[in-house]
């Protein structure tokens, strides 16, 4: 299993657990709220507040251009780092939508960042973001 995806599994697993188990739209755009502000606090130092938005500007167009049908829910979302006017665009799409649009946006983010200062950087900056128990998996993790 490549490392790309075990970050991408462990991305989509430390939303679900942010969610919790009534995943609701309003559940979810908190929790992509929460995980994009830890991003920032995690990242801010490192590459500058104007680096944060300009990877999250970034990951807004690419959800469009990966995933069509979220082009109207990009377009209402303004291109500072409002992740209070995100999470009120999330909160009107439906559950799966809304869930979908989280886990692409926050893979997305996490992409770029590793192809501007690389997996090892990436993971060690934003491994509290991923919360303390999803961070300490086994590095010798088999996959089936």
């Amino acid at each position: 299993m490549t490392t790309q995806s075990q970050e991408s599994r462990r991305i989509v697993a430390s939303l679900a657990h942010r969610v919790g188990p009534n995943a609701d739209s309003a559940r979810i755009a908190q929790a992509l709220a929460t995980t994009l502000q830890d991003m920032d606090a995690a990242l801010a130092p490192i590459i500058g507040n104007q680096g944060v938005v300009a990877l999250y500007r970034r990951s807004l167009h690419l959800c469009t251009a990966r995933h069509p049908q979220f082009a109207a829910t990009c377009a209402s979302v303004p291109a500072s780092m409002d992740v209070l006017a995100l999470g009120s665009v999330l909160v009107e799409q439906s559950d799966a939508d809304a869930l979908l649009f989280s886990e692409v946006m926050l893979t997305i983010f996490y992409e770029l960042l590793t192809t501007l200062i690389g997996p090892s950087l990436t993971a060690r900056l934003l491994r509290d973001v991923w919360g303390p128990s999803l961070s300490d998996t086994p590095s010798q993790e088999i996959s089936p």
